[in-house]
C-alpha cells in the first residue's frame, strides 16, 4: 500500500452501515438532546441567577433594617437575634475600619469577614456582596456601613439554595433523558411511517429483477414519497409496453422471416433435384434463380427495415442542413425509375430542415413507393411540399377508416396490400424517421379516393449547428 493511502478508511462509515429509519431516528435524538441540554442549562442559569439575586436582595432589606431600627446604638444591632430577621441561619457581626470584629456572644462564629466587609466600613464602598466559605460552607455575605468607620455584615447558608439547585439538575436529567428516549422512539416511528413508500419501492425493485415480472405497486397520498412511486410505476409500464413491443416485433419478424426463407429452400431444393435428374431447362432454371435471387434481395431488405426499427433511440448519424425538396426530388427520381407506369406531379417549395439526408430520402421513397404500388395503371400520384408538410396523394382503392390509426404500425397491412408485395415496415420507416426529426405522419383520404399520407417536419433552427 502507497503510503497516501495509509489511514484512509477501506470500507463505509458506521453512519452509512446504519438503515435510514435508523440514522433518522438517531438524528432526531441527537436533536432533541441538543434543545434539552441548552434548555436545562439555560433554565438552571436563570433560576440560580434567580436565587442568588433574590438571597442577595433580602439580606440587603435585613441589614438595611436592622440598621434604621438601632441608630444611634449600634452596638445593640449584634444582640438581635437571628430569628428577629425572619432567618435563623442569618450570622450577624460588626466589623470597624481596623478589621477588628464584633459578634454577639454565645454565637458559634460570625459570618465571613474580609477585605470587601473593611473597604465597606472605611467608606470606600456603600455596600458588598459576595460568595464566601467558612470552615467549609457557603455563605452569601453582604455588608452595609452603620456609622462612619463600622459596618454591618450578614451572612447566610446557601445550603437551601444549593439543594434546591441539585433537585433542578436531577429533574432536568431526568426529564431531558425522558424526552431523548422519546426522541427516539417518535423519530423511528415516524421514518418507520414515512419511509414504507421508499421501502415498497425497494422491495418491488428487487421484486422486478428477481422475477422479471413489471408489476405496478399502490400509490397512496400525494406526496413527495407518492410522486417517486408514480414516476417508478410510469417506468414499470415504460419497460412493460418496451418489452411487449420487443416480443411483437421478435414475433412479427419471425412470420414474415418465415415466407421468403422457406421460398428460398424450396428453389434450392428444386434446383437440387433437378440437377440429380438430369437438370432443368434453361429458361426455366434462369427463372428459377431470378426467383431465388429476388427472394434474397427481399430477404436482405426486410433485414434492413428490421434492424432499422430496433432501435429505440436514433443511431449516431451525420446530421447536416438541407433542403428537404431536394431530397424529396431525389427520391422522385428512383420511384419513376421503379415505376415507369404511373405519372408522378409534384409541386415542391424548398424546405429547410436539420436532419440526415440518408434517413429522410428513405422516408420520402417509402411514401412514393407507396403510392406508386396502389395506384391503378397510368394513375397518377400528386406530390406536394409546402411549409414543411409533404403530402403524397395516390388514386388507388383508398385507405379504410379503420386502418387509418394502424397503416404506420409496424407489420400492419391493410386488407388491401396483403395479395402485394413488402412486408409492413415501410410506412412504420416513415413514422419513425420523421419522430426522429421532431416530426409527425399521418393518413387520410385523398380528393380522389385514394391514399393521402402526410409527413411534417419542422424548420431548422436559427442557430447555426455545432
Amino acid at each position: 500500500m502507497a503510503d497516501g493511502d495509509a489511514g484512509r478508511p477501506t470500507g463505509p462509515g458506521f453512519a452509512t452501515r446504519l438503515s435510514l429509519r435508523a440514522r433518522v431516528g438517531a438524528l432526531a435524538a441527537l436533536g432533541v438532546g441538543l434543545a434539552v441540554t441548552l434548555t436545562a442549562l439555560a433554565a438552571y442559569l436563570t433560576v440560580s441567577s434567580q436565587l442568588t439575586q433574590s438571597v442577595d436582595e433580602n439580606l440587603l432589606t435585613r441589614a438595611h433594617d436592622a440598621v434604621s431600627t438601632t441608630l444611634g446604638r449600634p452596638g445593640t444591632i449584634i444582640q438581635v437575634p437571628s430569628e428577629a430577621l425572619l432567618a435563623a441561619d442569618i450570622r450577624i457581626a460588626l466589623i470597624d475600619s481596623d478589621r477588628t470584629a464584633y459578634s454577639a456572644s454565645g454565637r458559634n462564629s460570625a459570618p465571613p469577614l474580609g477585605t470587601p466587609e473593611v473597604e465597606v466600613a472605611r467608606g470606600e464602598t456603600d455596600q458588598s456582596v459576595r460568595t464566601a466559605d467558612l470552615n467549609g460552607t457557603t455563605y452569601r455575605v453582604v455588608a452595609v456601613p452603620v456609622q462612619p468607620g463600622l459596618a454591618l455584615v450578614l451572612g447566610q447558608d446557601t445550603q437551601q439554595t444549593e439543594e434546591l439547585l441539585d433537585r433542578l439538575r436531577l429533574v432536568s436529567f431526568l426529564a431531558g433523558g425522558a424526552g431523548i428516549a422519546l426522541a427516539t422512539w417518535a423519530g423511528m416511528s415516524i421514518a418507520r411511517a414515512g419511509l414504507r413508500p421508499v421501502r415498497q419501492l425497494t422491495d418491488a425493485a428487487e421484486y422486478v429483477a428477481a422475477t422479471g415480472r413489471l408489476e405496478p405497486i399502490e400509490v397512496t397520498g400525494s406526496d413527495e414519497i407518492a410522486r417517486l412511486a408514480d414516476s417508478f410505476n410510469s417506468m414499470l409500464a415504460a419497460l412493460k409496453e418496451a418489452r411487449l413491443r420487443q416480443s411483437r416485433l421478435v414475433a412479427d419478424a419471425g412470420h414474415e422471416l418465415r415466407t421468403p426463407l422457406t421460398s428460398m429452400r424450396t428453389n434450392l431444393d428444386l434446383l437440387a433435384q433437378s440437377e440429380a435428374s438430369g437438370g432443368l431447362e434453361p429458361a426455366d432454371r434462369a427463372q428459377l434463380i431470378a426467383d431465388t435471387r429476388a427472394q434474397a434481395v427481399e430477404l436482405s431488405q426486410l433485414v434492413g427495415d428490421l434492424v432499422e426499427l430496433s432501435r429505440e433511440d436514433p443511431p449516431a448519424a451525420s446530421r447536416e442542413r438541407l433542403d428537404f425538396a431536394d431530397v424529396v426530388r431525389d427520391a422522385l427520381g428512383r420511384v419513376r425509375r421503379r415505376a415507369p407506369g404511373i405519372a408522378f406531379s409534384a409541386d415542391l417549395h424548398s424546405w429547410t430542415v436539420d436532419g440526415d439526408a440518408t434517413q429522410l430520402g428513405r422516408a420520402a421513397t417509402n411514401l412514393l413507393d407507396n403510392a406508386a404500388k396502389f395506384s391503378p395503371p397510368h394513375g397518377t400520384v400528386t406530390v406536394t411540399l409546402r411549409e414543411g408538410v409533404l403530402d403524397v396523394c395516390d388514386e388507388g382503392p383508398g385507405i379504410a377508416d379503420d386502418d387509418l390509426q394502424r397503416v404506420f404500425d409496424r407489420f400492419y397491412r391493410t386488407s388491401e396490400a396483403r395479395g402485394l408485395p413488402g412486408s409492413g415496415l415501410g410506412l412504420a420507416i416513415v413514422k419513425a424517421a420523421a419522430e426522429r426529426h421532431g416530426g409527425s405522419v399521418e393518413a387520410g383520404r385523398a380528393p380522389s379516393g385514394g391514399a393521402r399520407l402526410t409527413m411534417r417536419l419542422p424548420a431548422a433552427s436559427s442557430s447555426a449547428l455545432a
